[in-house]
């Protein structure tokens, strides 16, 4: 009797998936829905220290949706991709608003959600609900397109509706939980992307690209693309062990998160100094590096400023709405961008030294 690919897929994961993992105890929709937005484009590893202590803080979505922003910004602040945050934080307050505090269990409801899209919504109901969902996550579609020999990059439109057809195909309505689960293992631990694990696969029998040897041909690539440069400067205002920060527009860049002024050039942010009376202030490099977003490399020149002759004048000038004096050995509970935060640290490394 031949056995099916989902009942094989869901075999394996019997005796070999991850069953232990923080957000795998104790399945809500609540605890599956932050797991998986967290887990998008970041390892399980740097996830797990991130979610527990998001769970400490905020055990259900109430807390989350009753929380400030900056303290939900404050406990992303590494992980990246903080459009992420704001959107956990949108969707808190709507499930809040709109649906008594519960988590809605209609698809299409969770499809409308902020920051939600078909594959995260069919994780949560199926992973905490065992509802027939597929999924099509990055990890699923390198297994379906690896079995399959679907060419093309999965970005591309076509590709897309290829594999979600196929995975439309291949999820079964039973065991759907451990199905969709056991699909992103395979992904993760043994159709990886450069060194497949195929005498460890349980569909490789039949897997096209196995089959022929190409397993590294799919899923297509992405066609190259040269990343630009931006370059832009930072001025690290201090009066003693305080640093002045600014709070980012809500969207764009480091939406939300408190950073260091920033300005186009160097004459810029000397003209800045000279409007403030700052001209005089002692001024001295502090740390020049590359900073990597998805689009673009941005080179951060930062120029430390002590401003602590003109400390009156400063605070006048700059005790404004979205400012910020920050207490580097009392620290606020703040979100902010991995840059902001080595350039305190940088800062914090020199204020020690002196």
């Amino acid at each position: 009797m031949t056995i099916s690919f989902s009942e094989r897929i869901v075999n394996w994961y019997q005796l070999h998936g991850r069953k232990h993992l923080p957000w795998q105890q104790q399945k809500t929709p609540y605890r599956v829905w932050i797991s998986e937005i967290m887990l998008q484009q970041t390892q399980v590893a740097t996830v797990i220290p991130y979610y527990q202590a998001f769970m400490q803080s905020y055990p259900d979505i109430i807390d989350l949706a009753n929380a400030p922003e900056d303290e939900v910004l404050h406990h992303w602040t590494g992980l990246g991709y903080y459009a992420r945050a704001r959107n956990l934080h949108k969707t808190a307050k709507i499930v809040r608003d709109d649906y008594a505090g519960i988590f809605p269990t209609d698809i299409n409801q969770v499809i409308a959600l902020p920051g939600i899209g078909r594959s995260t919504a069919g994780a949560i109901l199926s992973l905490a609900l065992g509802q027939p969902h597929p999924i099509l996550d990055g990890n699923v579609k390198r297994v379906l397109a690896r079995h399959q020999a679907i060419d093309g990059w999965p970005g591309q439109s076509k590709v897309e509706q290829a594999l979600w057809q196929l995975t439309e195909e291949l999820t079964p309505s039973q065991d759907v939980s451990a199905y969709n689960q056991a699909m992103m293992d395979m992904g993760a631990n043994i159709c990886s992307r450069s060194k497949p694990l195929c005498a460890q696969c349980p569909i490789a029998i039949d897997c096209q690209a196995q089959l022929s040897g190409r397993q590294t041909d799919y899923p297509g690539k992405k066609p190259k693309k040269v990343q630009p440069v931006k370059t832009t400067w930072m001025l690290i205002m201090t009066q003693g062990m305080e640093a002045h920060l600014v709070k980012r527009p809500p969207t764009g860049i480091w939406g939300g998160l408190w950073c260091f002024p920033e300005f186009s050039s160097e004459a810029q942010l000397q003209e800045y100094l000279v409007d403030n009376d700052l001209a005089d202030a002692k001024q001295q490099p502090l740390d020049n590096f590359r900073h990597t977003f998805s689009h673009y490399h941005l080179d951060i020149n930062a120029l430390w400023v002590d401003i602590s002759p003109k400390a009156t004048i400063a605070r006048q000038v700059m005790e404004v709405n979205q400012c910020l004096w920050y207490n580097i050995q009392q620290p606020d509970k703040v979100g902010m961008a991995a840059a902001t935060e080595r350039l305190l640290a940088a800062l914090s490394a020199h204020l020690v030294k002196e």
